[in-house]
């Protein structure tokens, strides 16, 4: 059996989970970290905190990405049940709006008429959910791939600021986690624009100026808590 491809949608989803579960994994331990170190330069303390913050942000984000997918796909299916019940018991308002889809775009009417004839035959269910909600019958996206996604991409971000302030010795964690997070905001925010075949400069500077605001605010909040 042929494997099906991704349709862009669903790539979409997968992309935006993953990249808000790696900024929110990077971002998220970075703070929690540098707001640690500000008050405190105990190892211990700092590694569990940032342990704990690594994996409750990972299994947060992926939690919350089955859920929103998971309502989605329901409220989608929901629609197409709908949808069904139109085209047994009203299928001329089905083919009234195909037809007046067609004529917004710049058909004249009749020959508008003539294409939602057409597709009323073919396809008319279809036609008419993707024309009205944008979206292909049964082409629902995933819950599954969108935590995996989110996951997986949130405790890939979330180890470098961990192992920078772990690694590096007193005197160079801060400096070191800031340069550490920063590079990992860098490759999510360059990874980001290409998977998607985005400009890859604004994808970047998002990520990078919004991570510089966190991690200095969480290490000021640290420094007056010492």
């Amino acid at each position: 059996m042929a494997k099906q491809k991704l349709t862009l949608s669903e790539k979409l989803n997968i992309i935006r989970a993953g990249v808000l579960g790696a900024n929110d994994g990077i971002i998220g331990g970075a703070g929690v970290i540098l707001g640690v170190t500000g008050a405190t330069t105990n190892n211990t303390v700092i590694f569990v905190a940032g342990i704990a913050e690594m994996f409750a942000v990972a299994f947060s984000m992926a939690s919350g990405e089955f859920v929103s997918v998971s309502s989605q796909k329901d409220t989608e299916k929901a629609v197409v049940t709908q949808a069904k019940t139109l085209l047994a018991t009203q299928p001329a308002v089905i083919h009234d709006e195909i037809a007046a889809h067609y004529e917004a775009r710049g058909a004249e009417p009749k020959l508008a008429a003539r294409v939602a004839d057409d597709l009323m035959v073919k396809d008319a269910l279809g036609h008419y959910v993707q024309i009205k909600y944008g979206f292909i019958v049964e082409k629902y996206l995933s819950p599954a791939h969108a935590l995996i996604s989110s996951f997986i991409a949130s405790v890939s971000g979330g180890i470098w600021p961990l192992l920078a302030v772990v690694v590096l010795p007193e005197g160079w964690k801060v400096v070191g986690t800031v340069v550490a997070t920063l590079w990992a905001l860098f490759l999510t925010g360059w990874l980001s624009a290409w998977s998607g075949h985005a400009p890859k400069t604004p994808a970047i500077l998002r990520n990078v100026i919004t991570g510089l605001i966190t991690m200095a605010f969480t290490y000021w909040i640290g420094t007056l808590l010492k």
